[in-house]
């Protein structure tokens, strides 16, 4: 609220300008982004306020806006009603997830042939304020799926380009890894290593629903089974229980059973493990030598279609 005052002009009238709306908040993929780990420190972000009004009809600037960025396979979901929001699959425009407050109305606004000295304005509205959960899922083509220490981080490092973490224990693998196959025609094929899922996964067991969700968007599920197994069939009958518990959906994608550390089986133990899962297609691999790992692109391949 402001009044305009000049010497000669001893009633010069309401001059109160209006305030400025307060800036937007926006969430926008990107490739350049590959996962969340940016967002660990901060939790609160704030897009700037809008200027207030002032004197000599002068209206205040509108706030910055915020853009937040994300890796593409990025679901941003209302915290208080679990409702999916949007799925940015691909990189593209910036979603709005917050509005910012409309700026109120200075006293110039209100001034009428019946109300020519209206001492009041209008307060601001604030902007929009919720809590987002973002959850990732990569977006791959084929997802490696198998019990701990089956060879998967192994098998991605021989096929792509990628360095996971190896050793020879259980749970190496903390973070899903994502591997890219280069295509003659220039195109790619992306492979994702989830990490060792465990009975019980669907229900948080082991790394359990952390890393389940990141083989919703595969196309076609390599299911790796050691070779020397003292039991494949049960392996495989797990493996696949806890993806159709967790969604059904999964049973319907192309697979194929890949047996891996096929150098360490003895004579006949690929015979034997054949008689154990009938009916199912089955390639012997060896990640050390390897063996048949030139098929595996060409099974990867006739999955895809």
């Amino acid at each position: 609220m402001s009044f305009f005052r000049e010497k000669y002009l001893p009633k010069g009238g309401p001059d109160g300008g209006d305030g400025g709306k307060g800036g937007d908040v926006y969430i926008e993929a990107r490739n350049s982004y590959h996962n969340l780990s940016h967002f660990f420190r901060d939790r609160v972000y704030k897009a700037e306020n809008g200027r207030q009004g002032m004197g000599a009809n002068r209206n205040g600037r509108t706030g910055a806006d915020l853009v937040l960025r994300v890796p593409p396979g990025t679901e941003i979901i209302d915290e208080e009603t679990s409702e999916v929001l949007f799925d940015l699959t691909e990189e593209g425009e910036p979603v709005t997830v917050a509005l910012g407050g409309m700026g109120g109305k200075g006293n110039a606004f209100f001034k009428s042939s019946t109300n020519q000295t209206p001492r009041y304005a209008q307060p601001g509205m604030p902007g929009e304020e919720r809590a987002l959960c973002l959850n990732l899922k990569l977006i791959a083509d084929v997802g490696l799926v198998g019990l701990p220490n089956a060879g998967k981080s192994t098998l991605l490092s021989r096929l792509t380009n990628a360095k996971p973490k190896i050793a020879d224990y259980p749970f190496t693998t903390l973070i899903p890894n994502l591997g890219v196959i280069q295509r003659a025609d220039g195109s790619s094929i992306r492979i994702a290593d989830i990490p060792g899922i465990i009975e019980g996964a669907h229900r948080g067991l082991g790394l359990g629903l952390s890393f389940l969700r990141h083989i919703e968007r595969v196309r076609a599920i390599l299911f790796l089974v050691d070779i020397n197994d003292d039991d494949p069939a049960y392996a495989l009958r797990l493996l696949r229980s806890e993806l159709e518990t967790y969604n059904p959906a999964l049973t319907l994608r192309p697979s194929a059973v890949l047996l891996s550390k096929a150098d360490l089986g003895g004579e006949g133990v690929e015979v034997r493990v054949g008689s154990l899962l009938p009916g199912e297609r089955l390639m012997p691999i060896s990640s050390l030598t390897g063996l048949n790992l030139d098929r595996v692109v060409e099974l990867i391949e006739e999955l895809m279609g």
